[in-house]
């Protein structure tokens, strides 16, 4: 994907997506990301950003690499939770799919920072 432009929620629509998502943040395209974020905050008339340039983009890969973390967790979690289903749920099936983003969206709620 190196030089081509990609929407990280397309990525995420499908949790294998997500996965390979997390697996391809290499340290250019995690500063990278966050140089697009900065110059995107800096441009909104609703922020105003007092600090340095240089920490503002250690925070923000900080806060990508503690939020995929923590996605990667709840992924896990998701899918021991689908694999100790008694009747065996084919992974990819739209049964699978539902249940997965059903059961992904009730551990996301568990782990909202307040």
């Amino acid at each position: 994907m190196d030089g081509e432009k990609w929407n990280g929620r397309e990525l995420c629509k499908r949790c294998t997506a997500h996965r390979l998502l997390i697996a391809m943040l290499t340290e250019d395209k995690a500063s990278h990301l966050a140089h697009v974020i900065l110059r995107t905050v800096k441009k909104s008339s609703l922020v105003t950003v007092r600090s340095d340039d240089v920490l503002m983009l250690k925070e923000i890969k900080r806060v990508l690499a503690s939020e995929l973390a923590q996605e990667d967790e709840i992924d896990r979690k998701v899918r021991a939770k689908l694999g100790s289903y008694s009747r065996g749920i084919v992974e990819g099936s739209p049964e699978w799919d539902v249940l997965y983003r059903k059961t992904f969206e009730e551990e996301s709620r568990k782990h909202v920072k307040g």
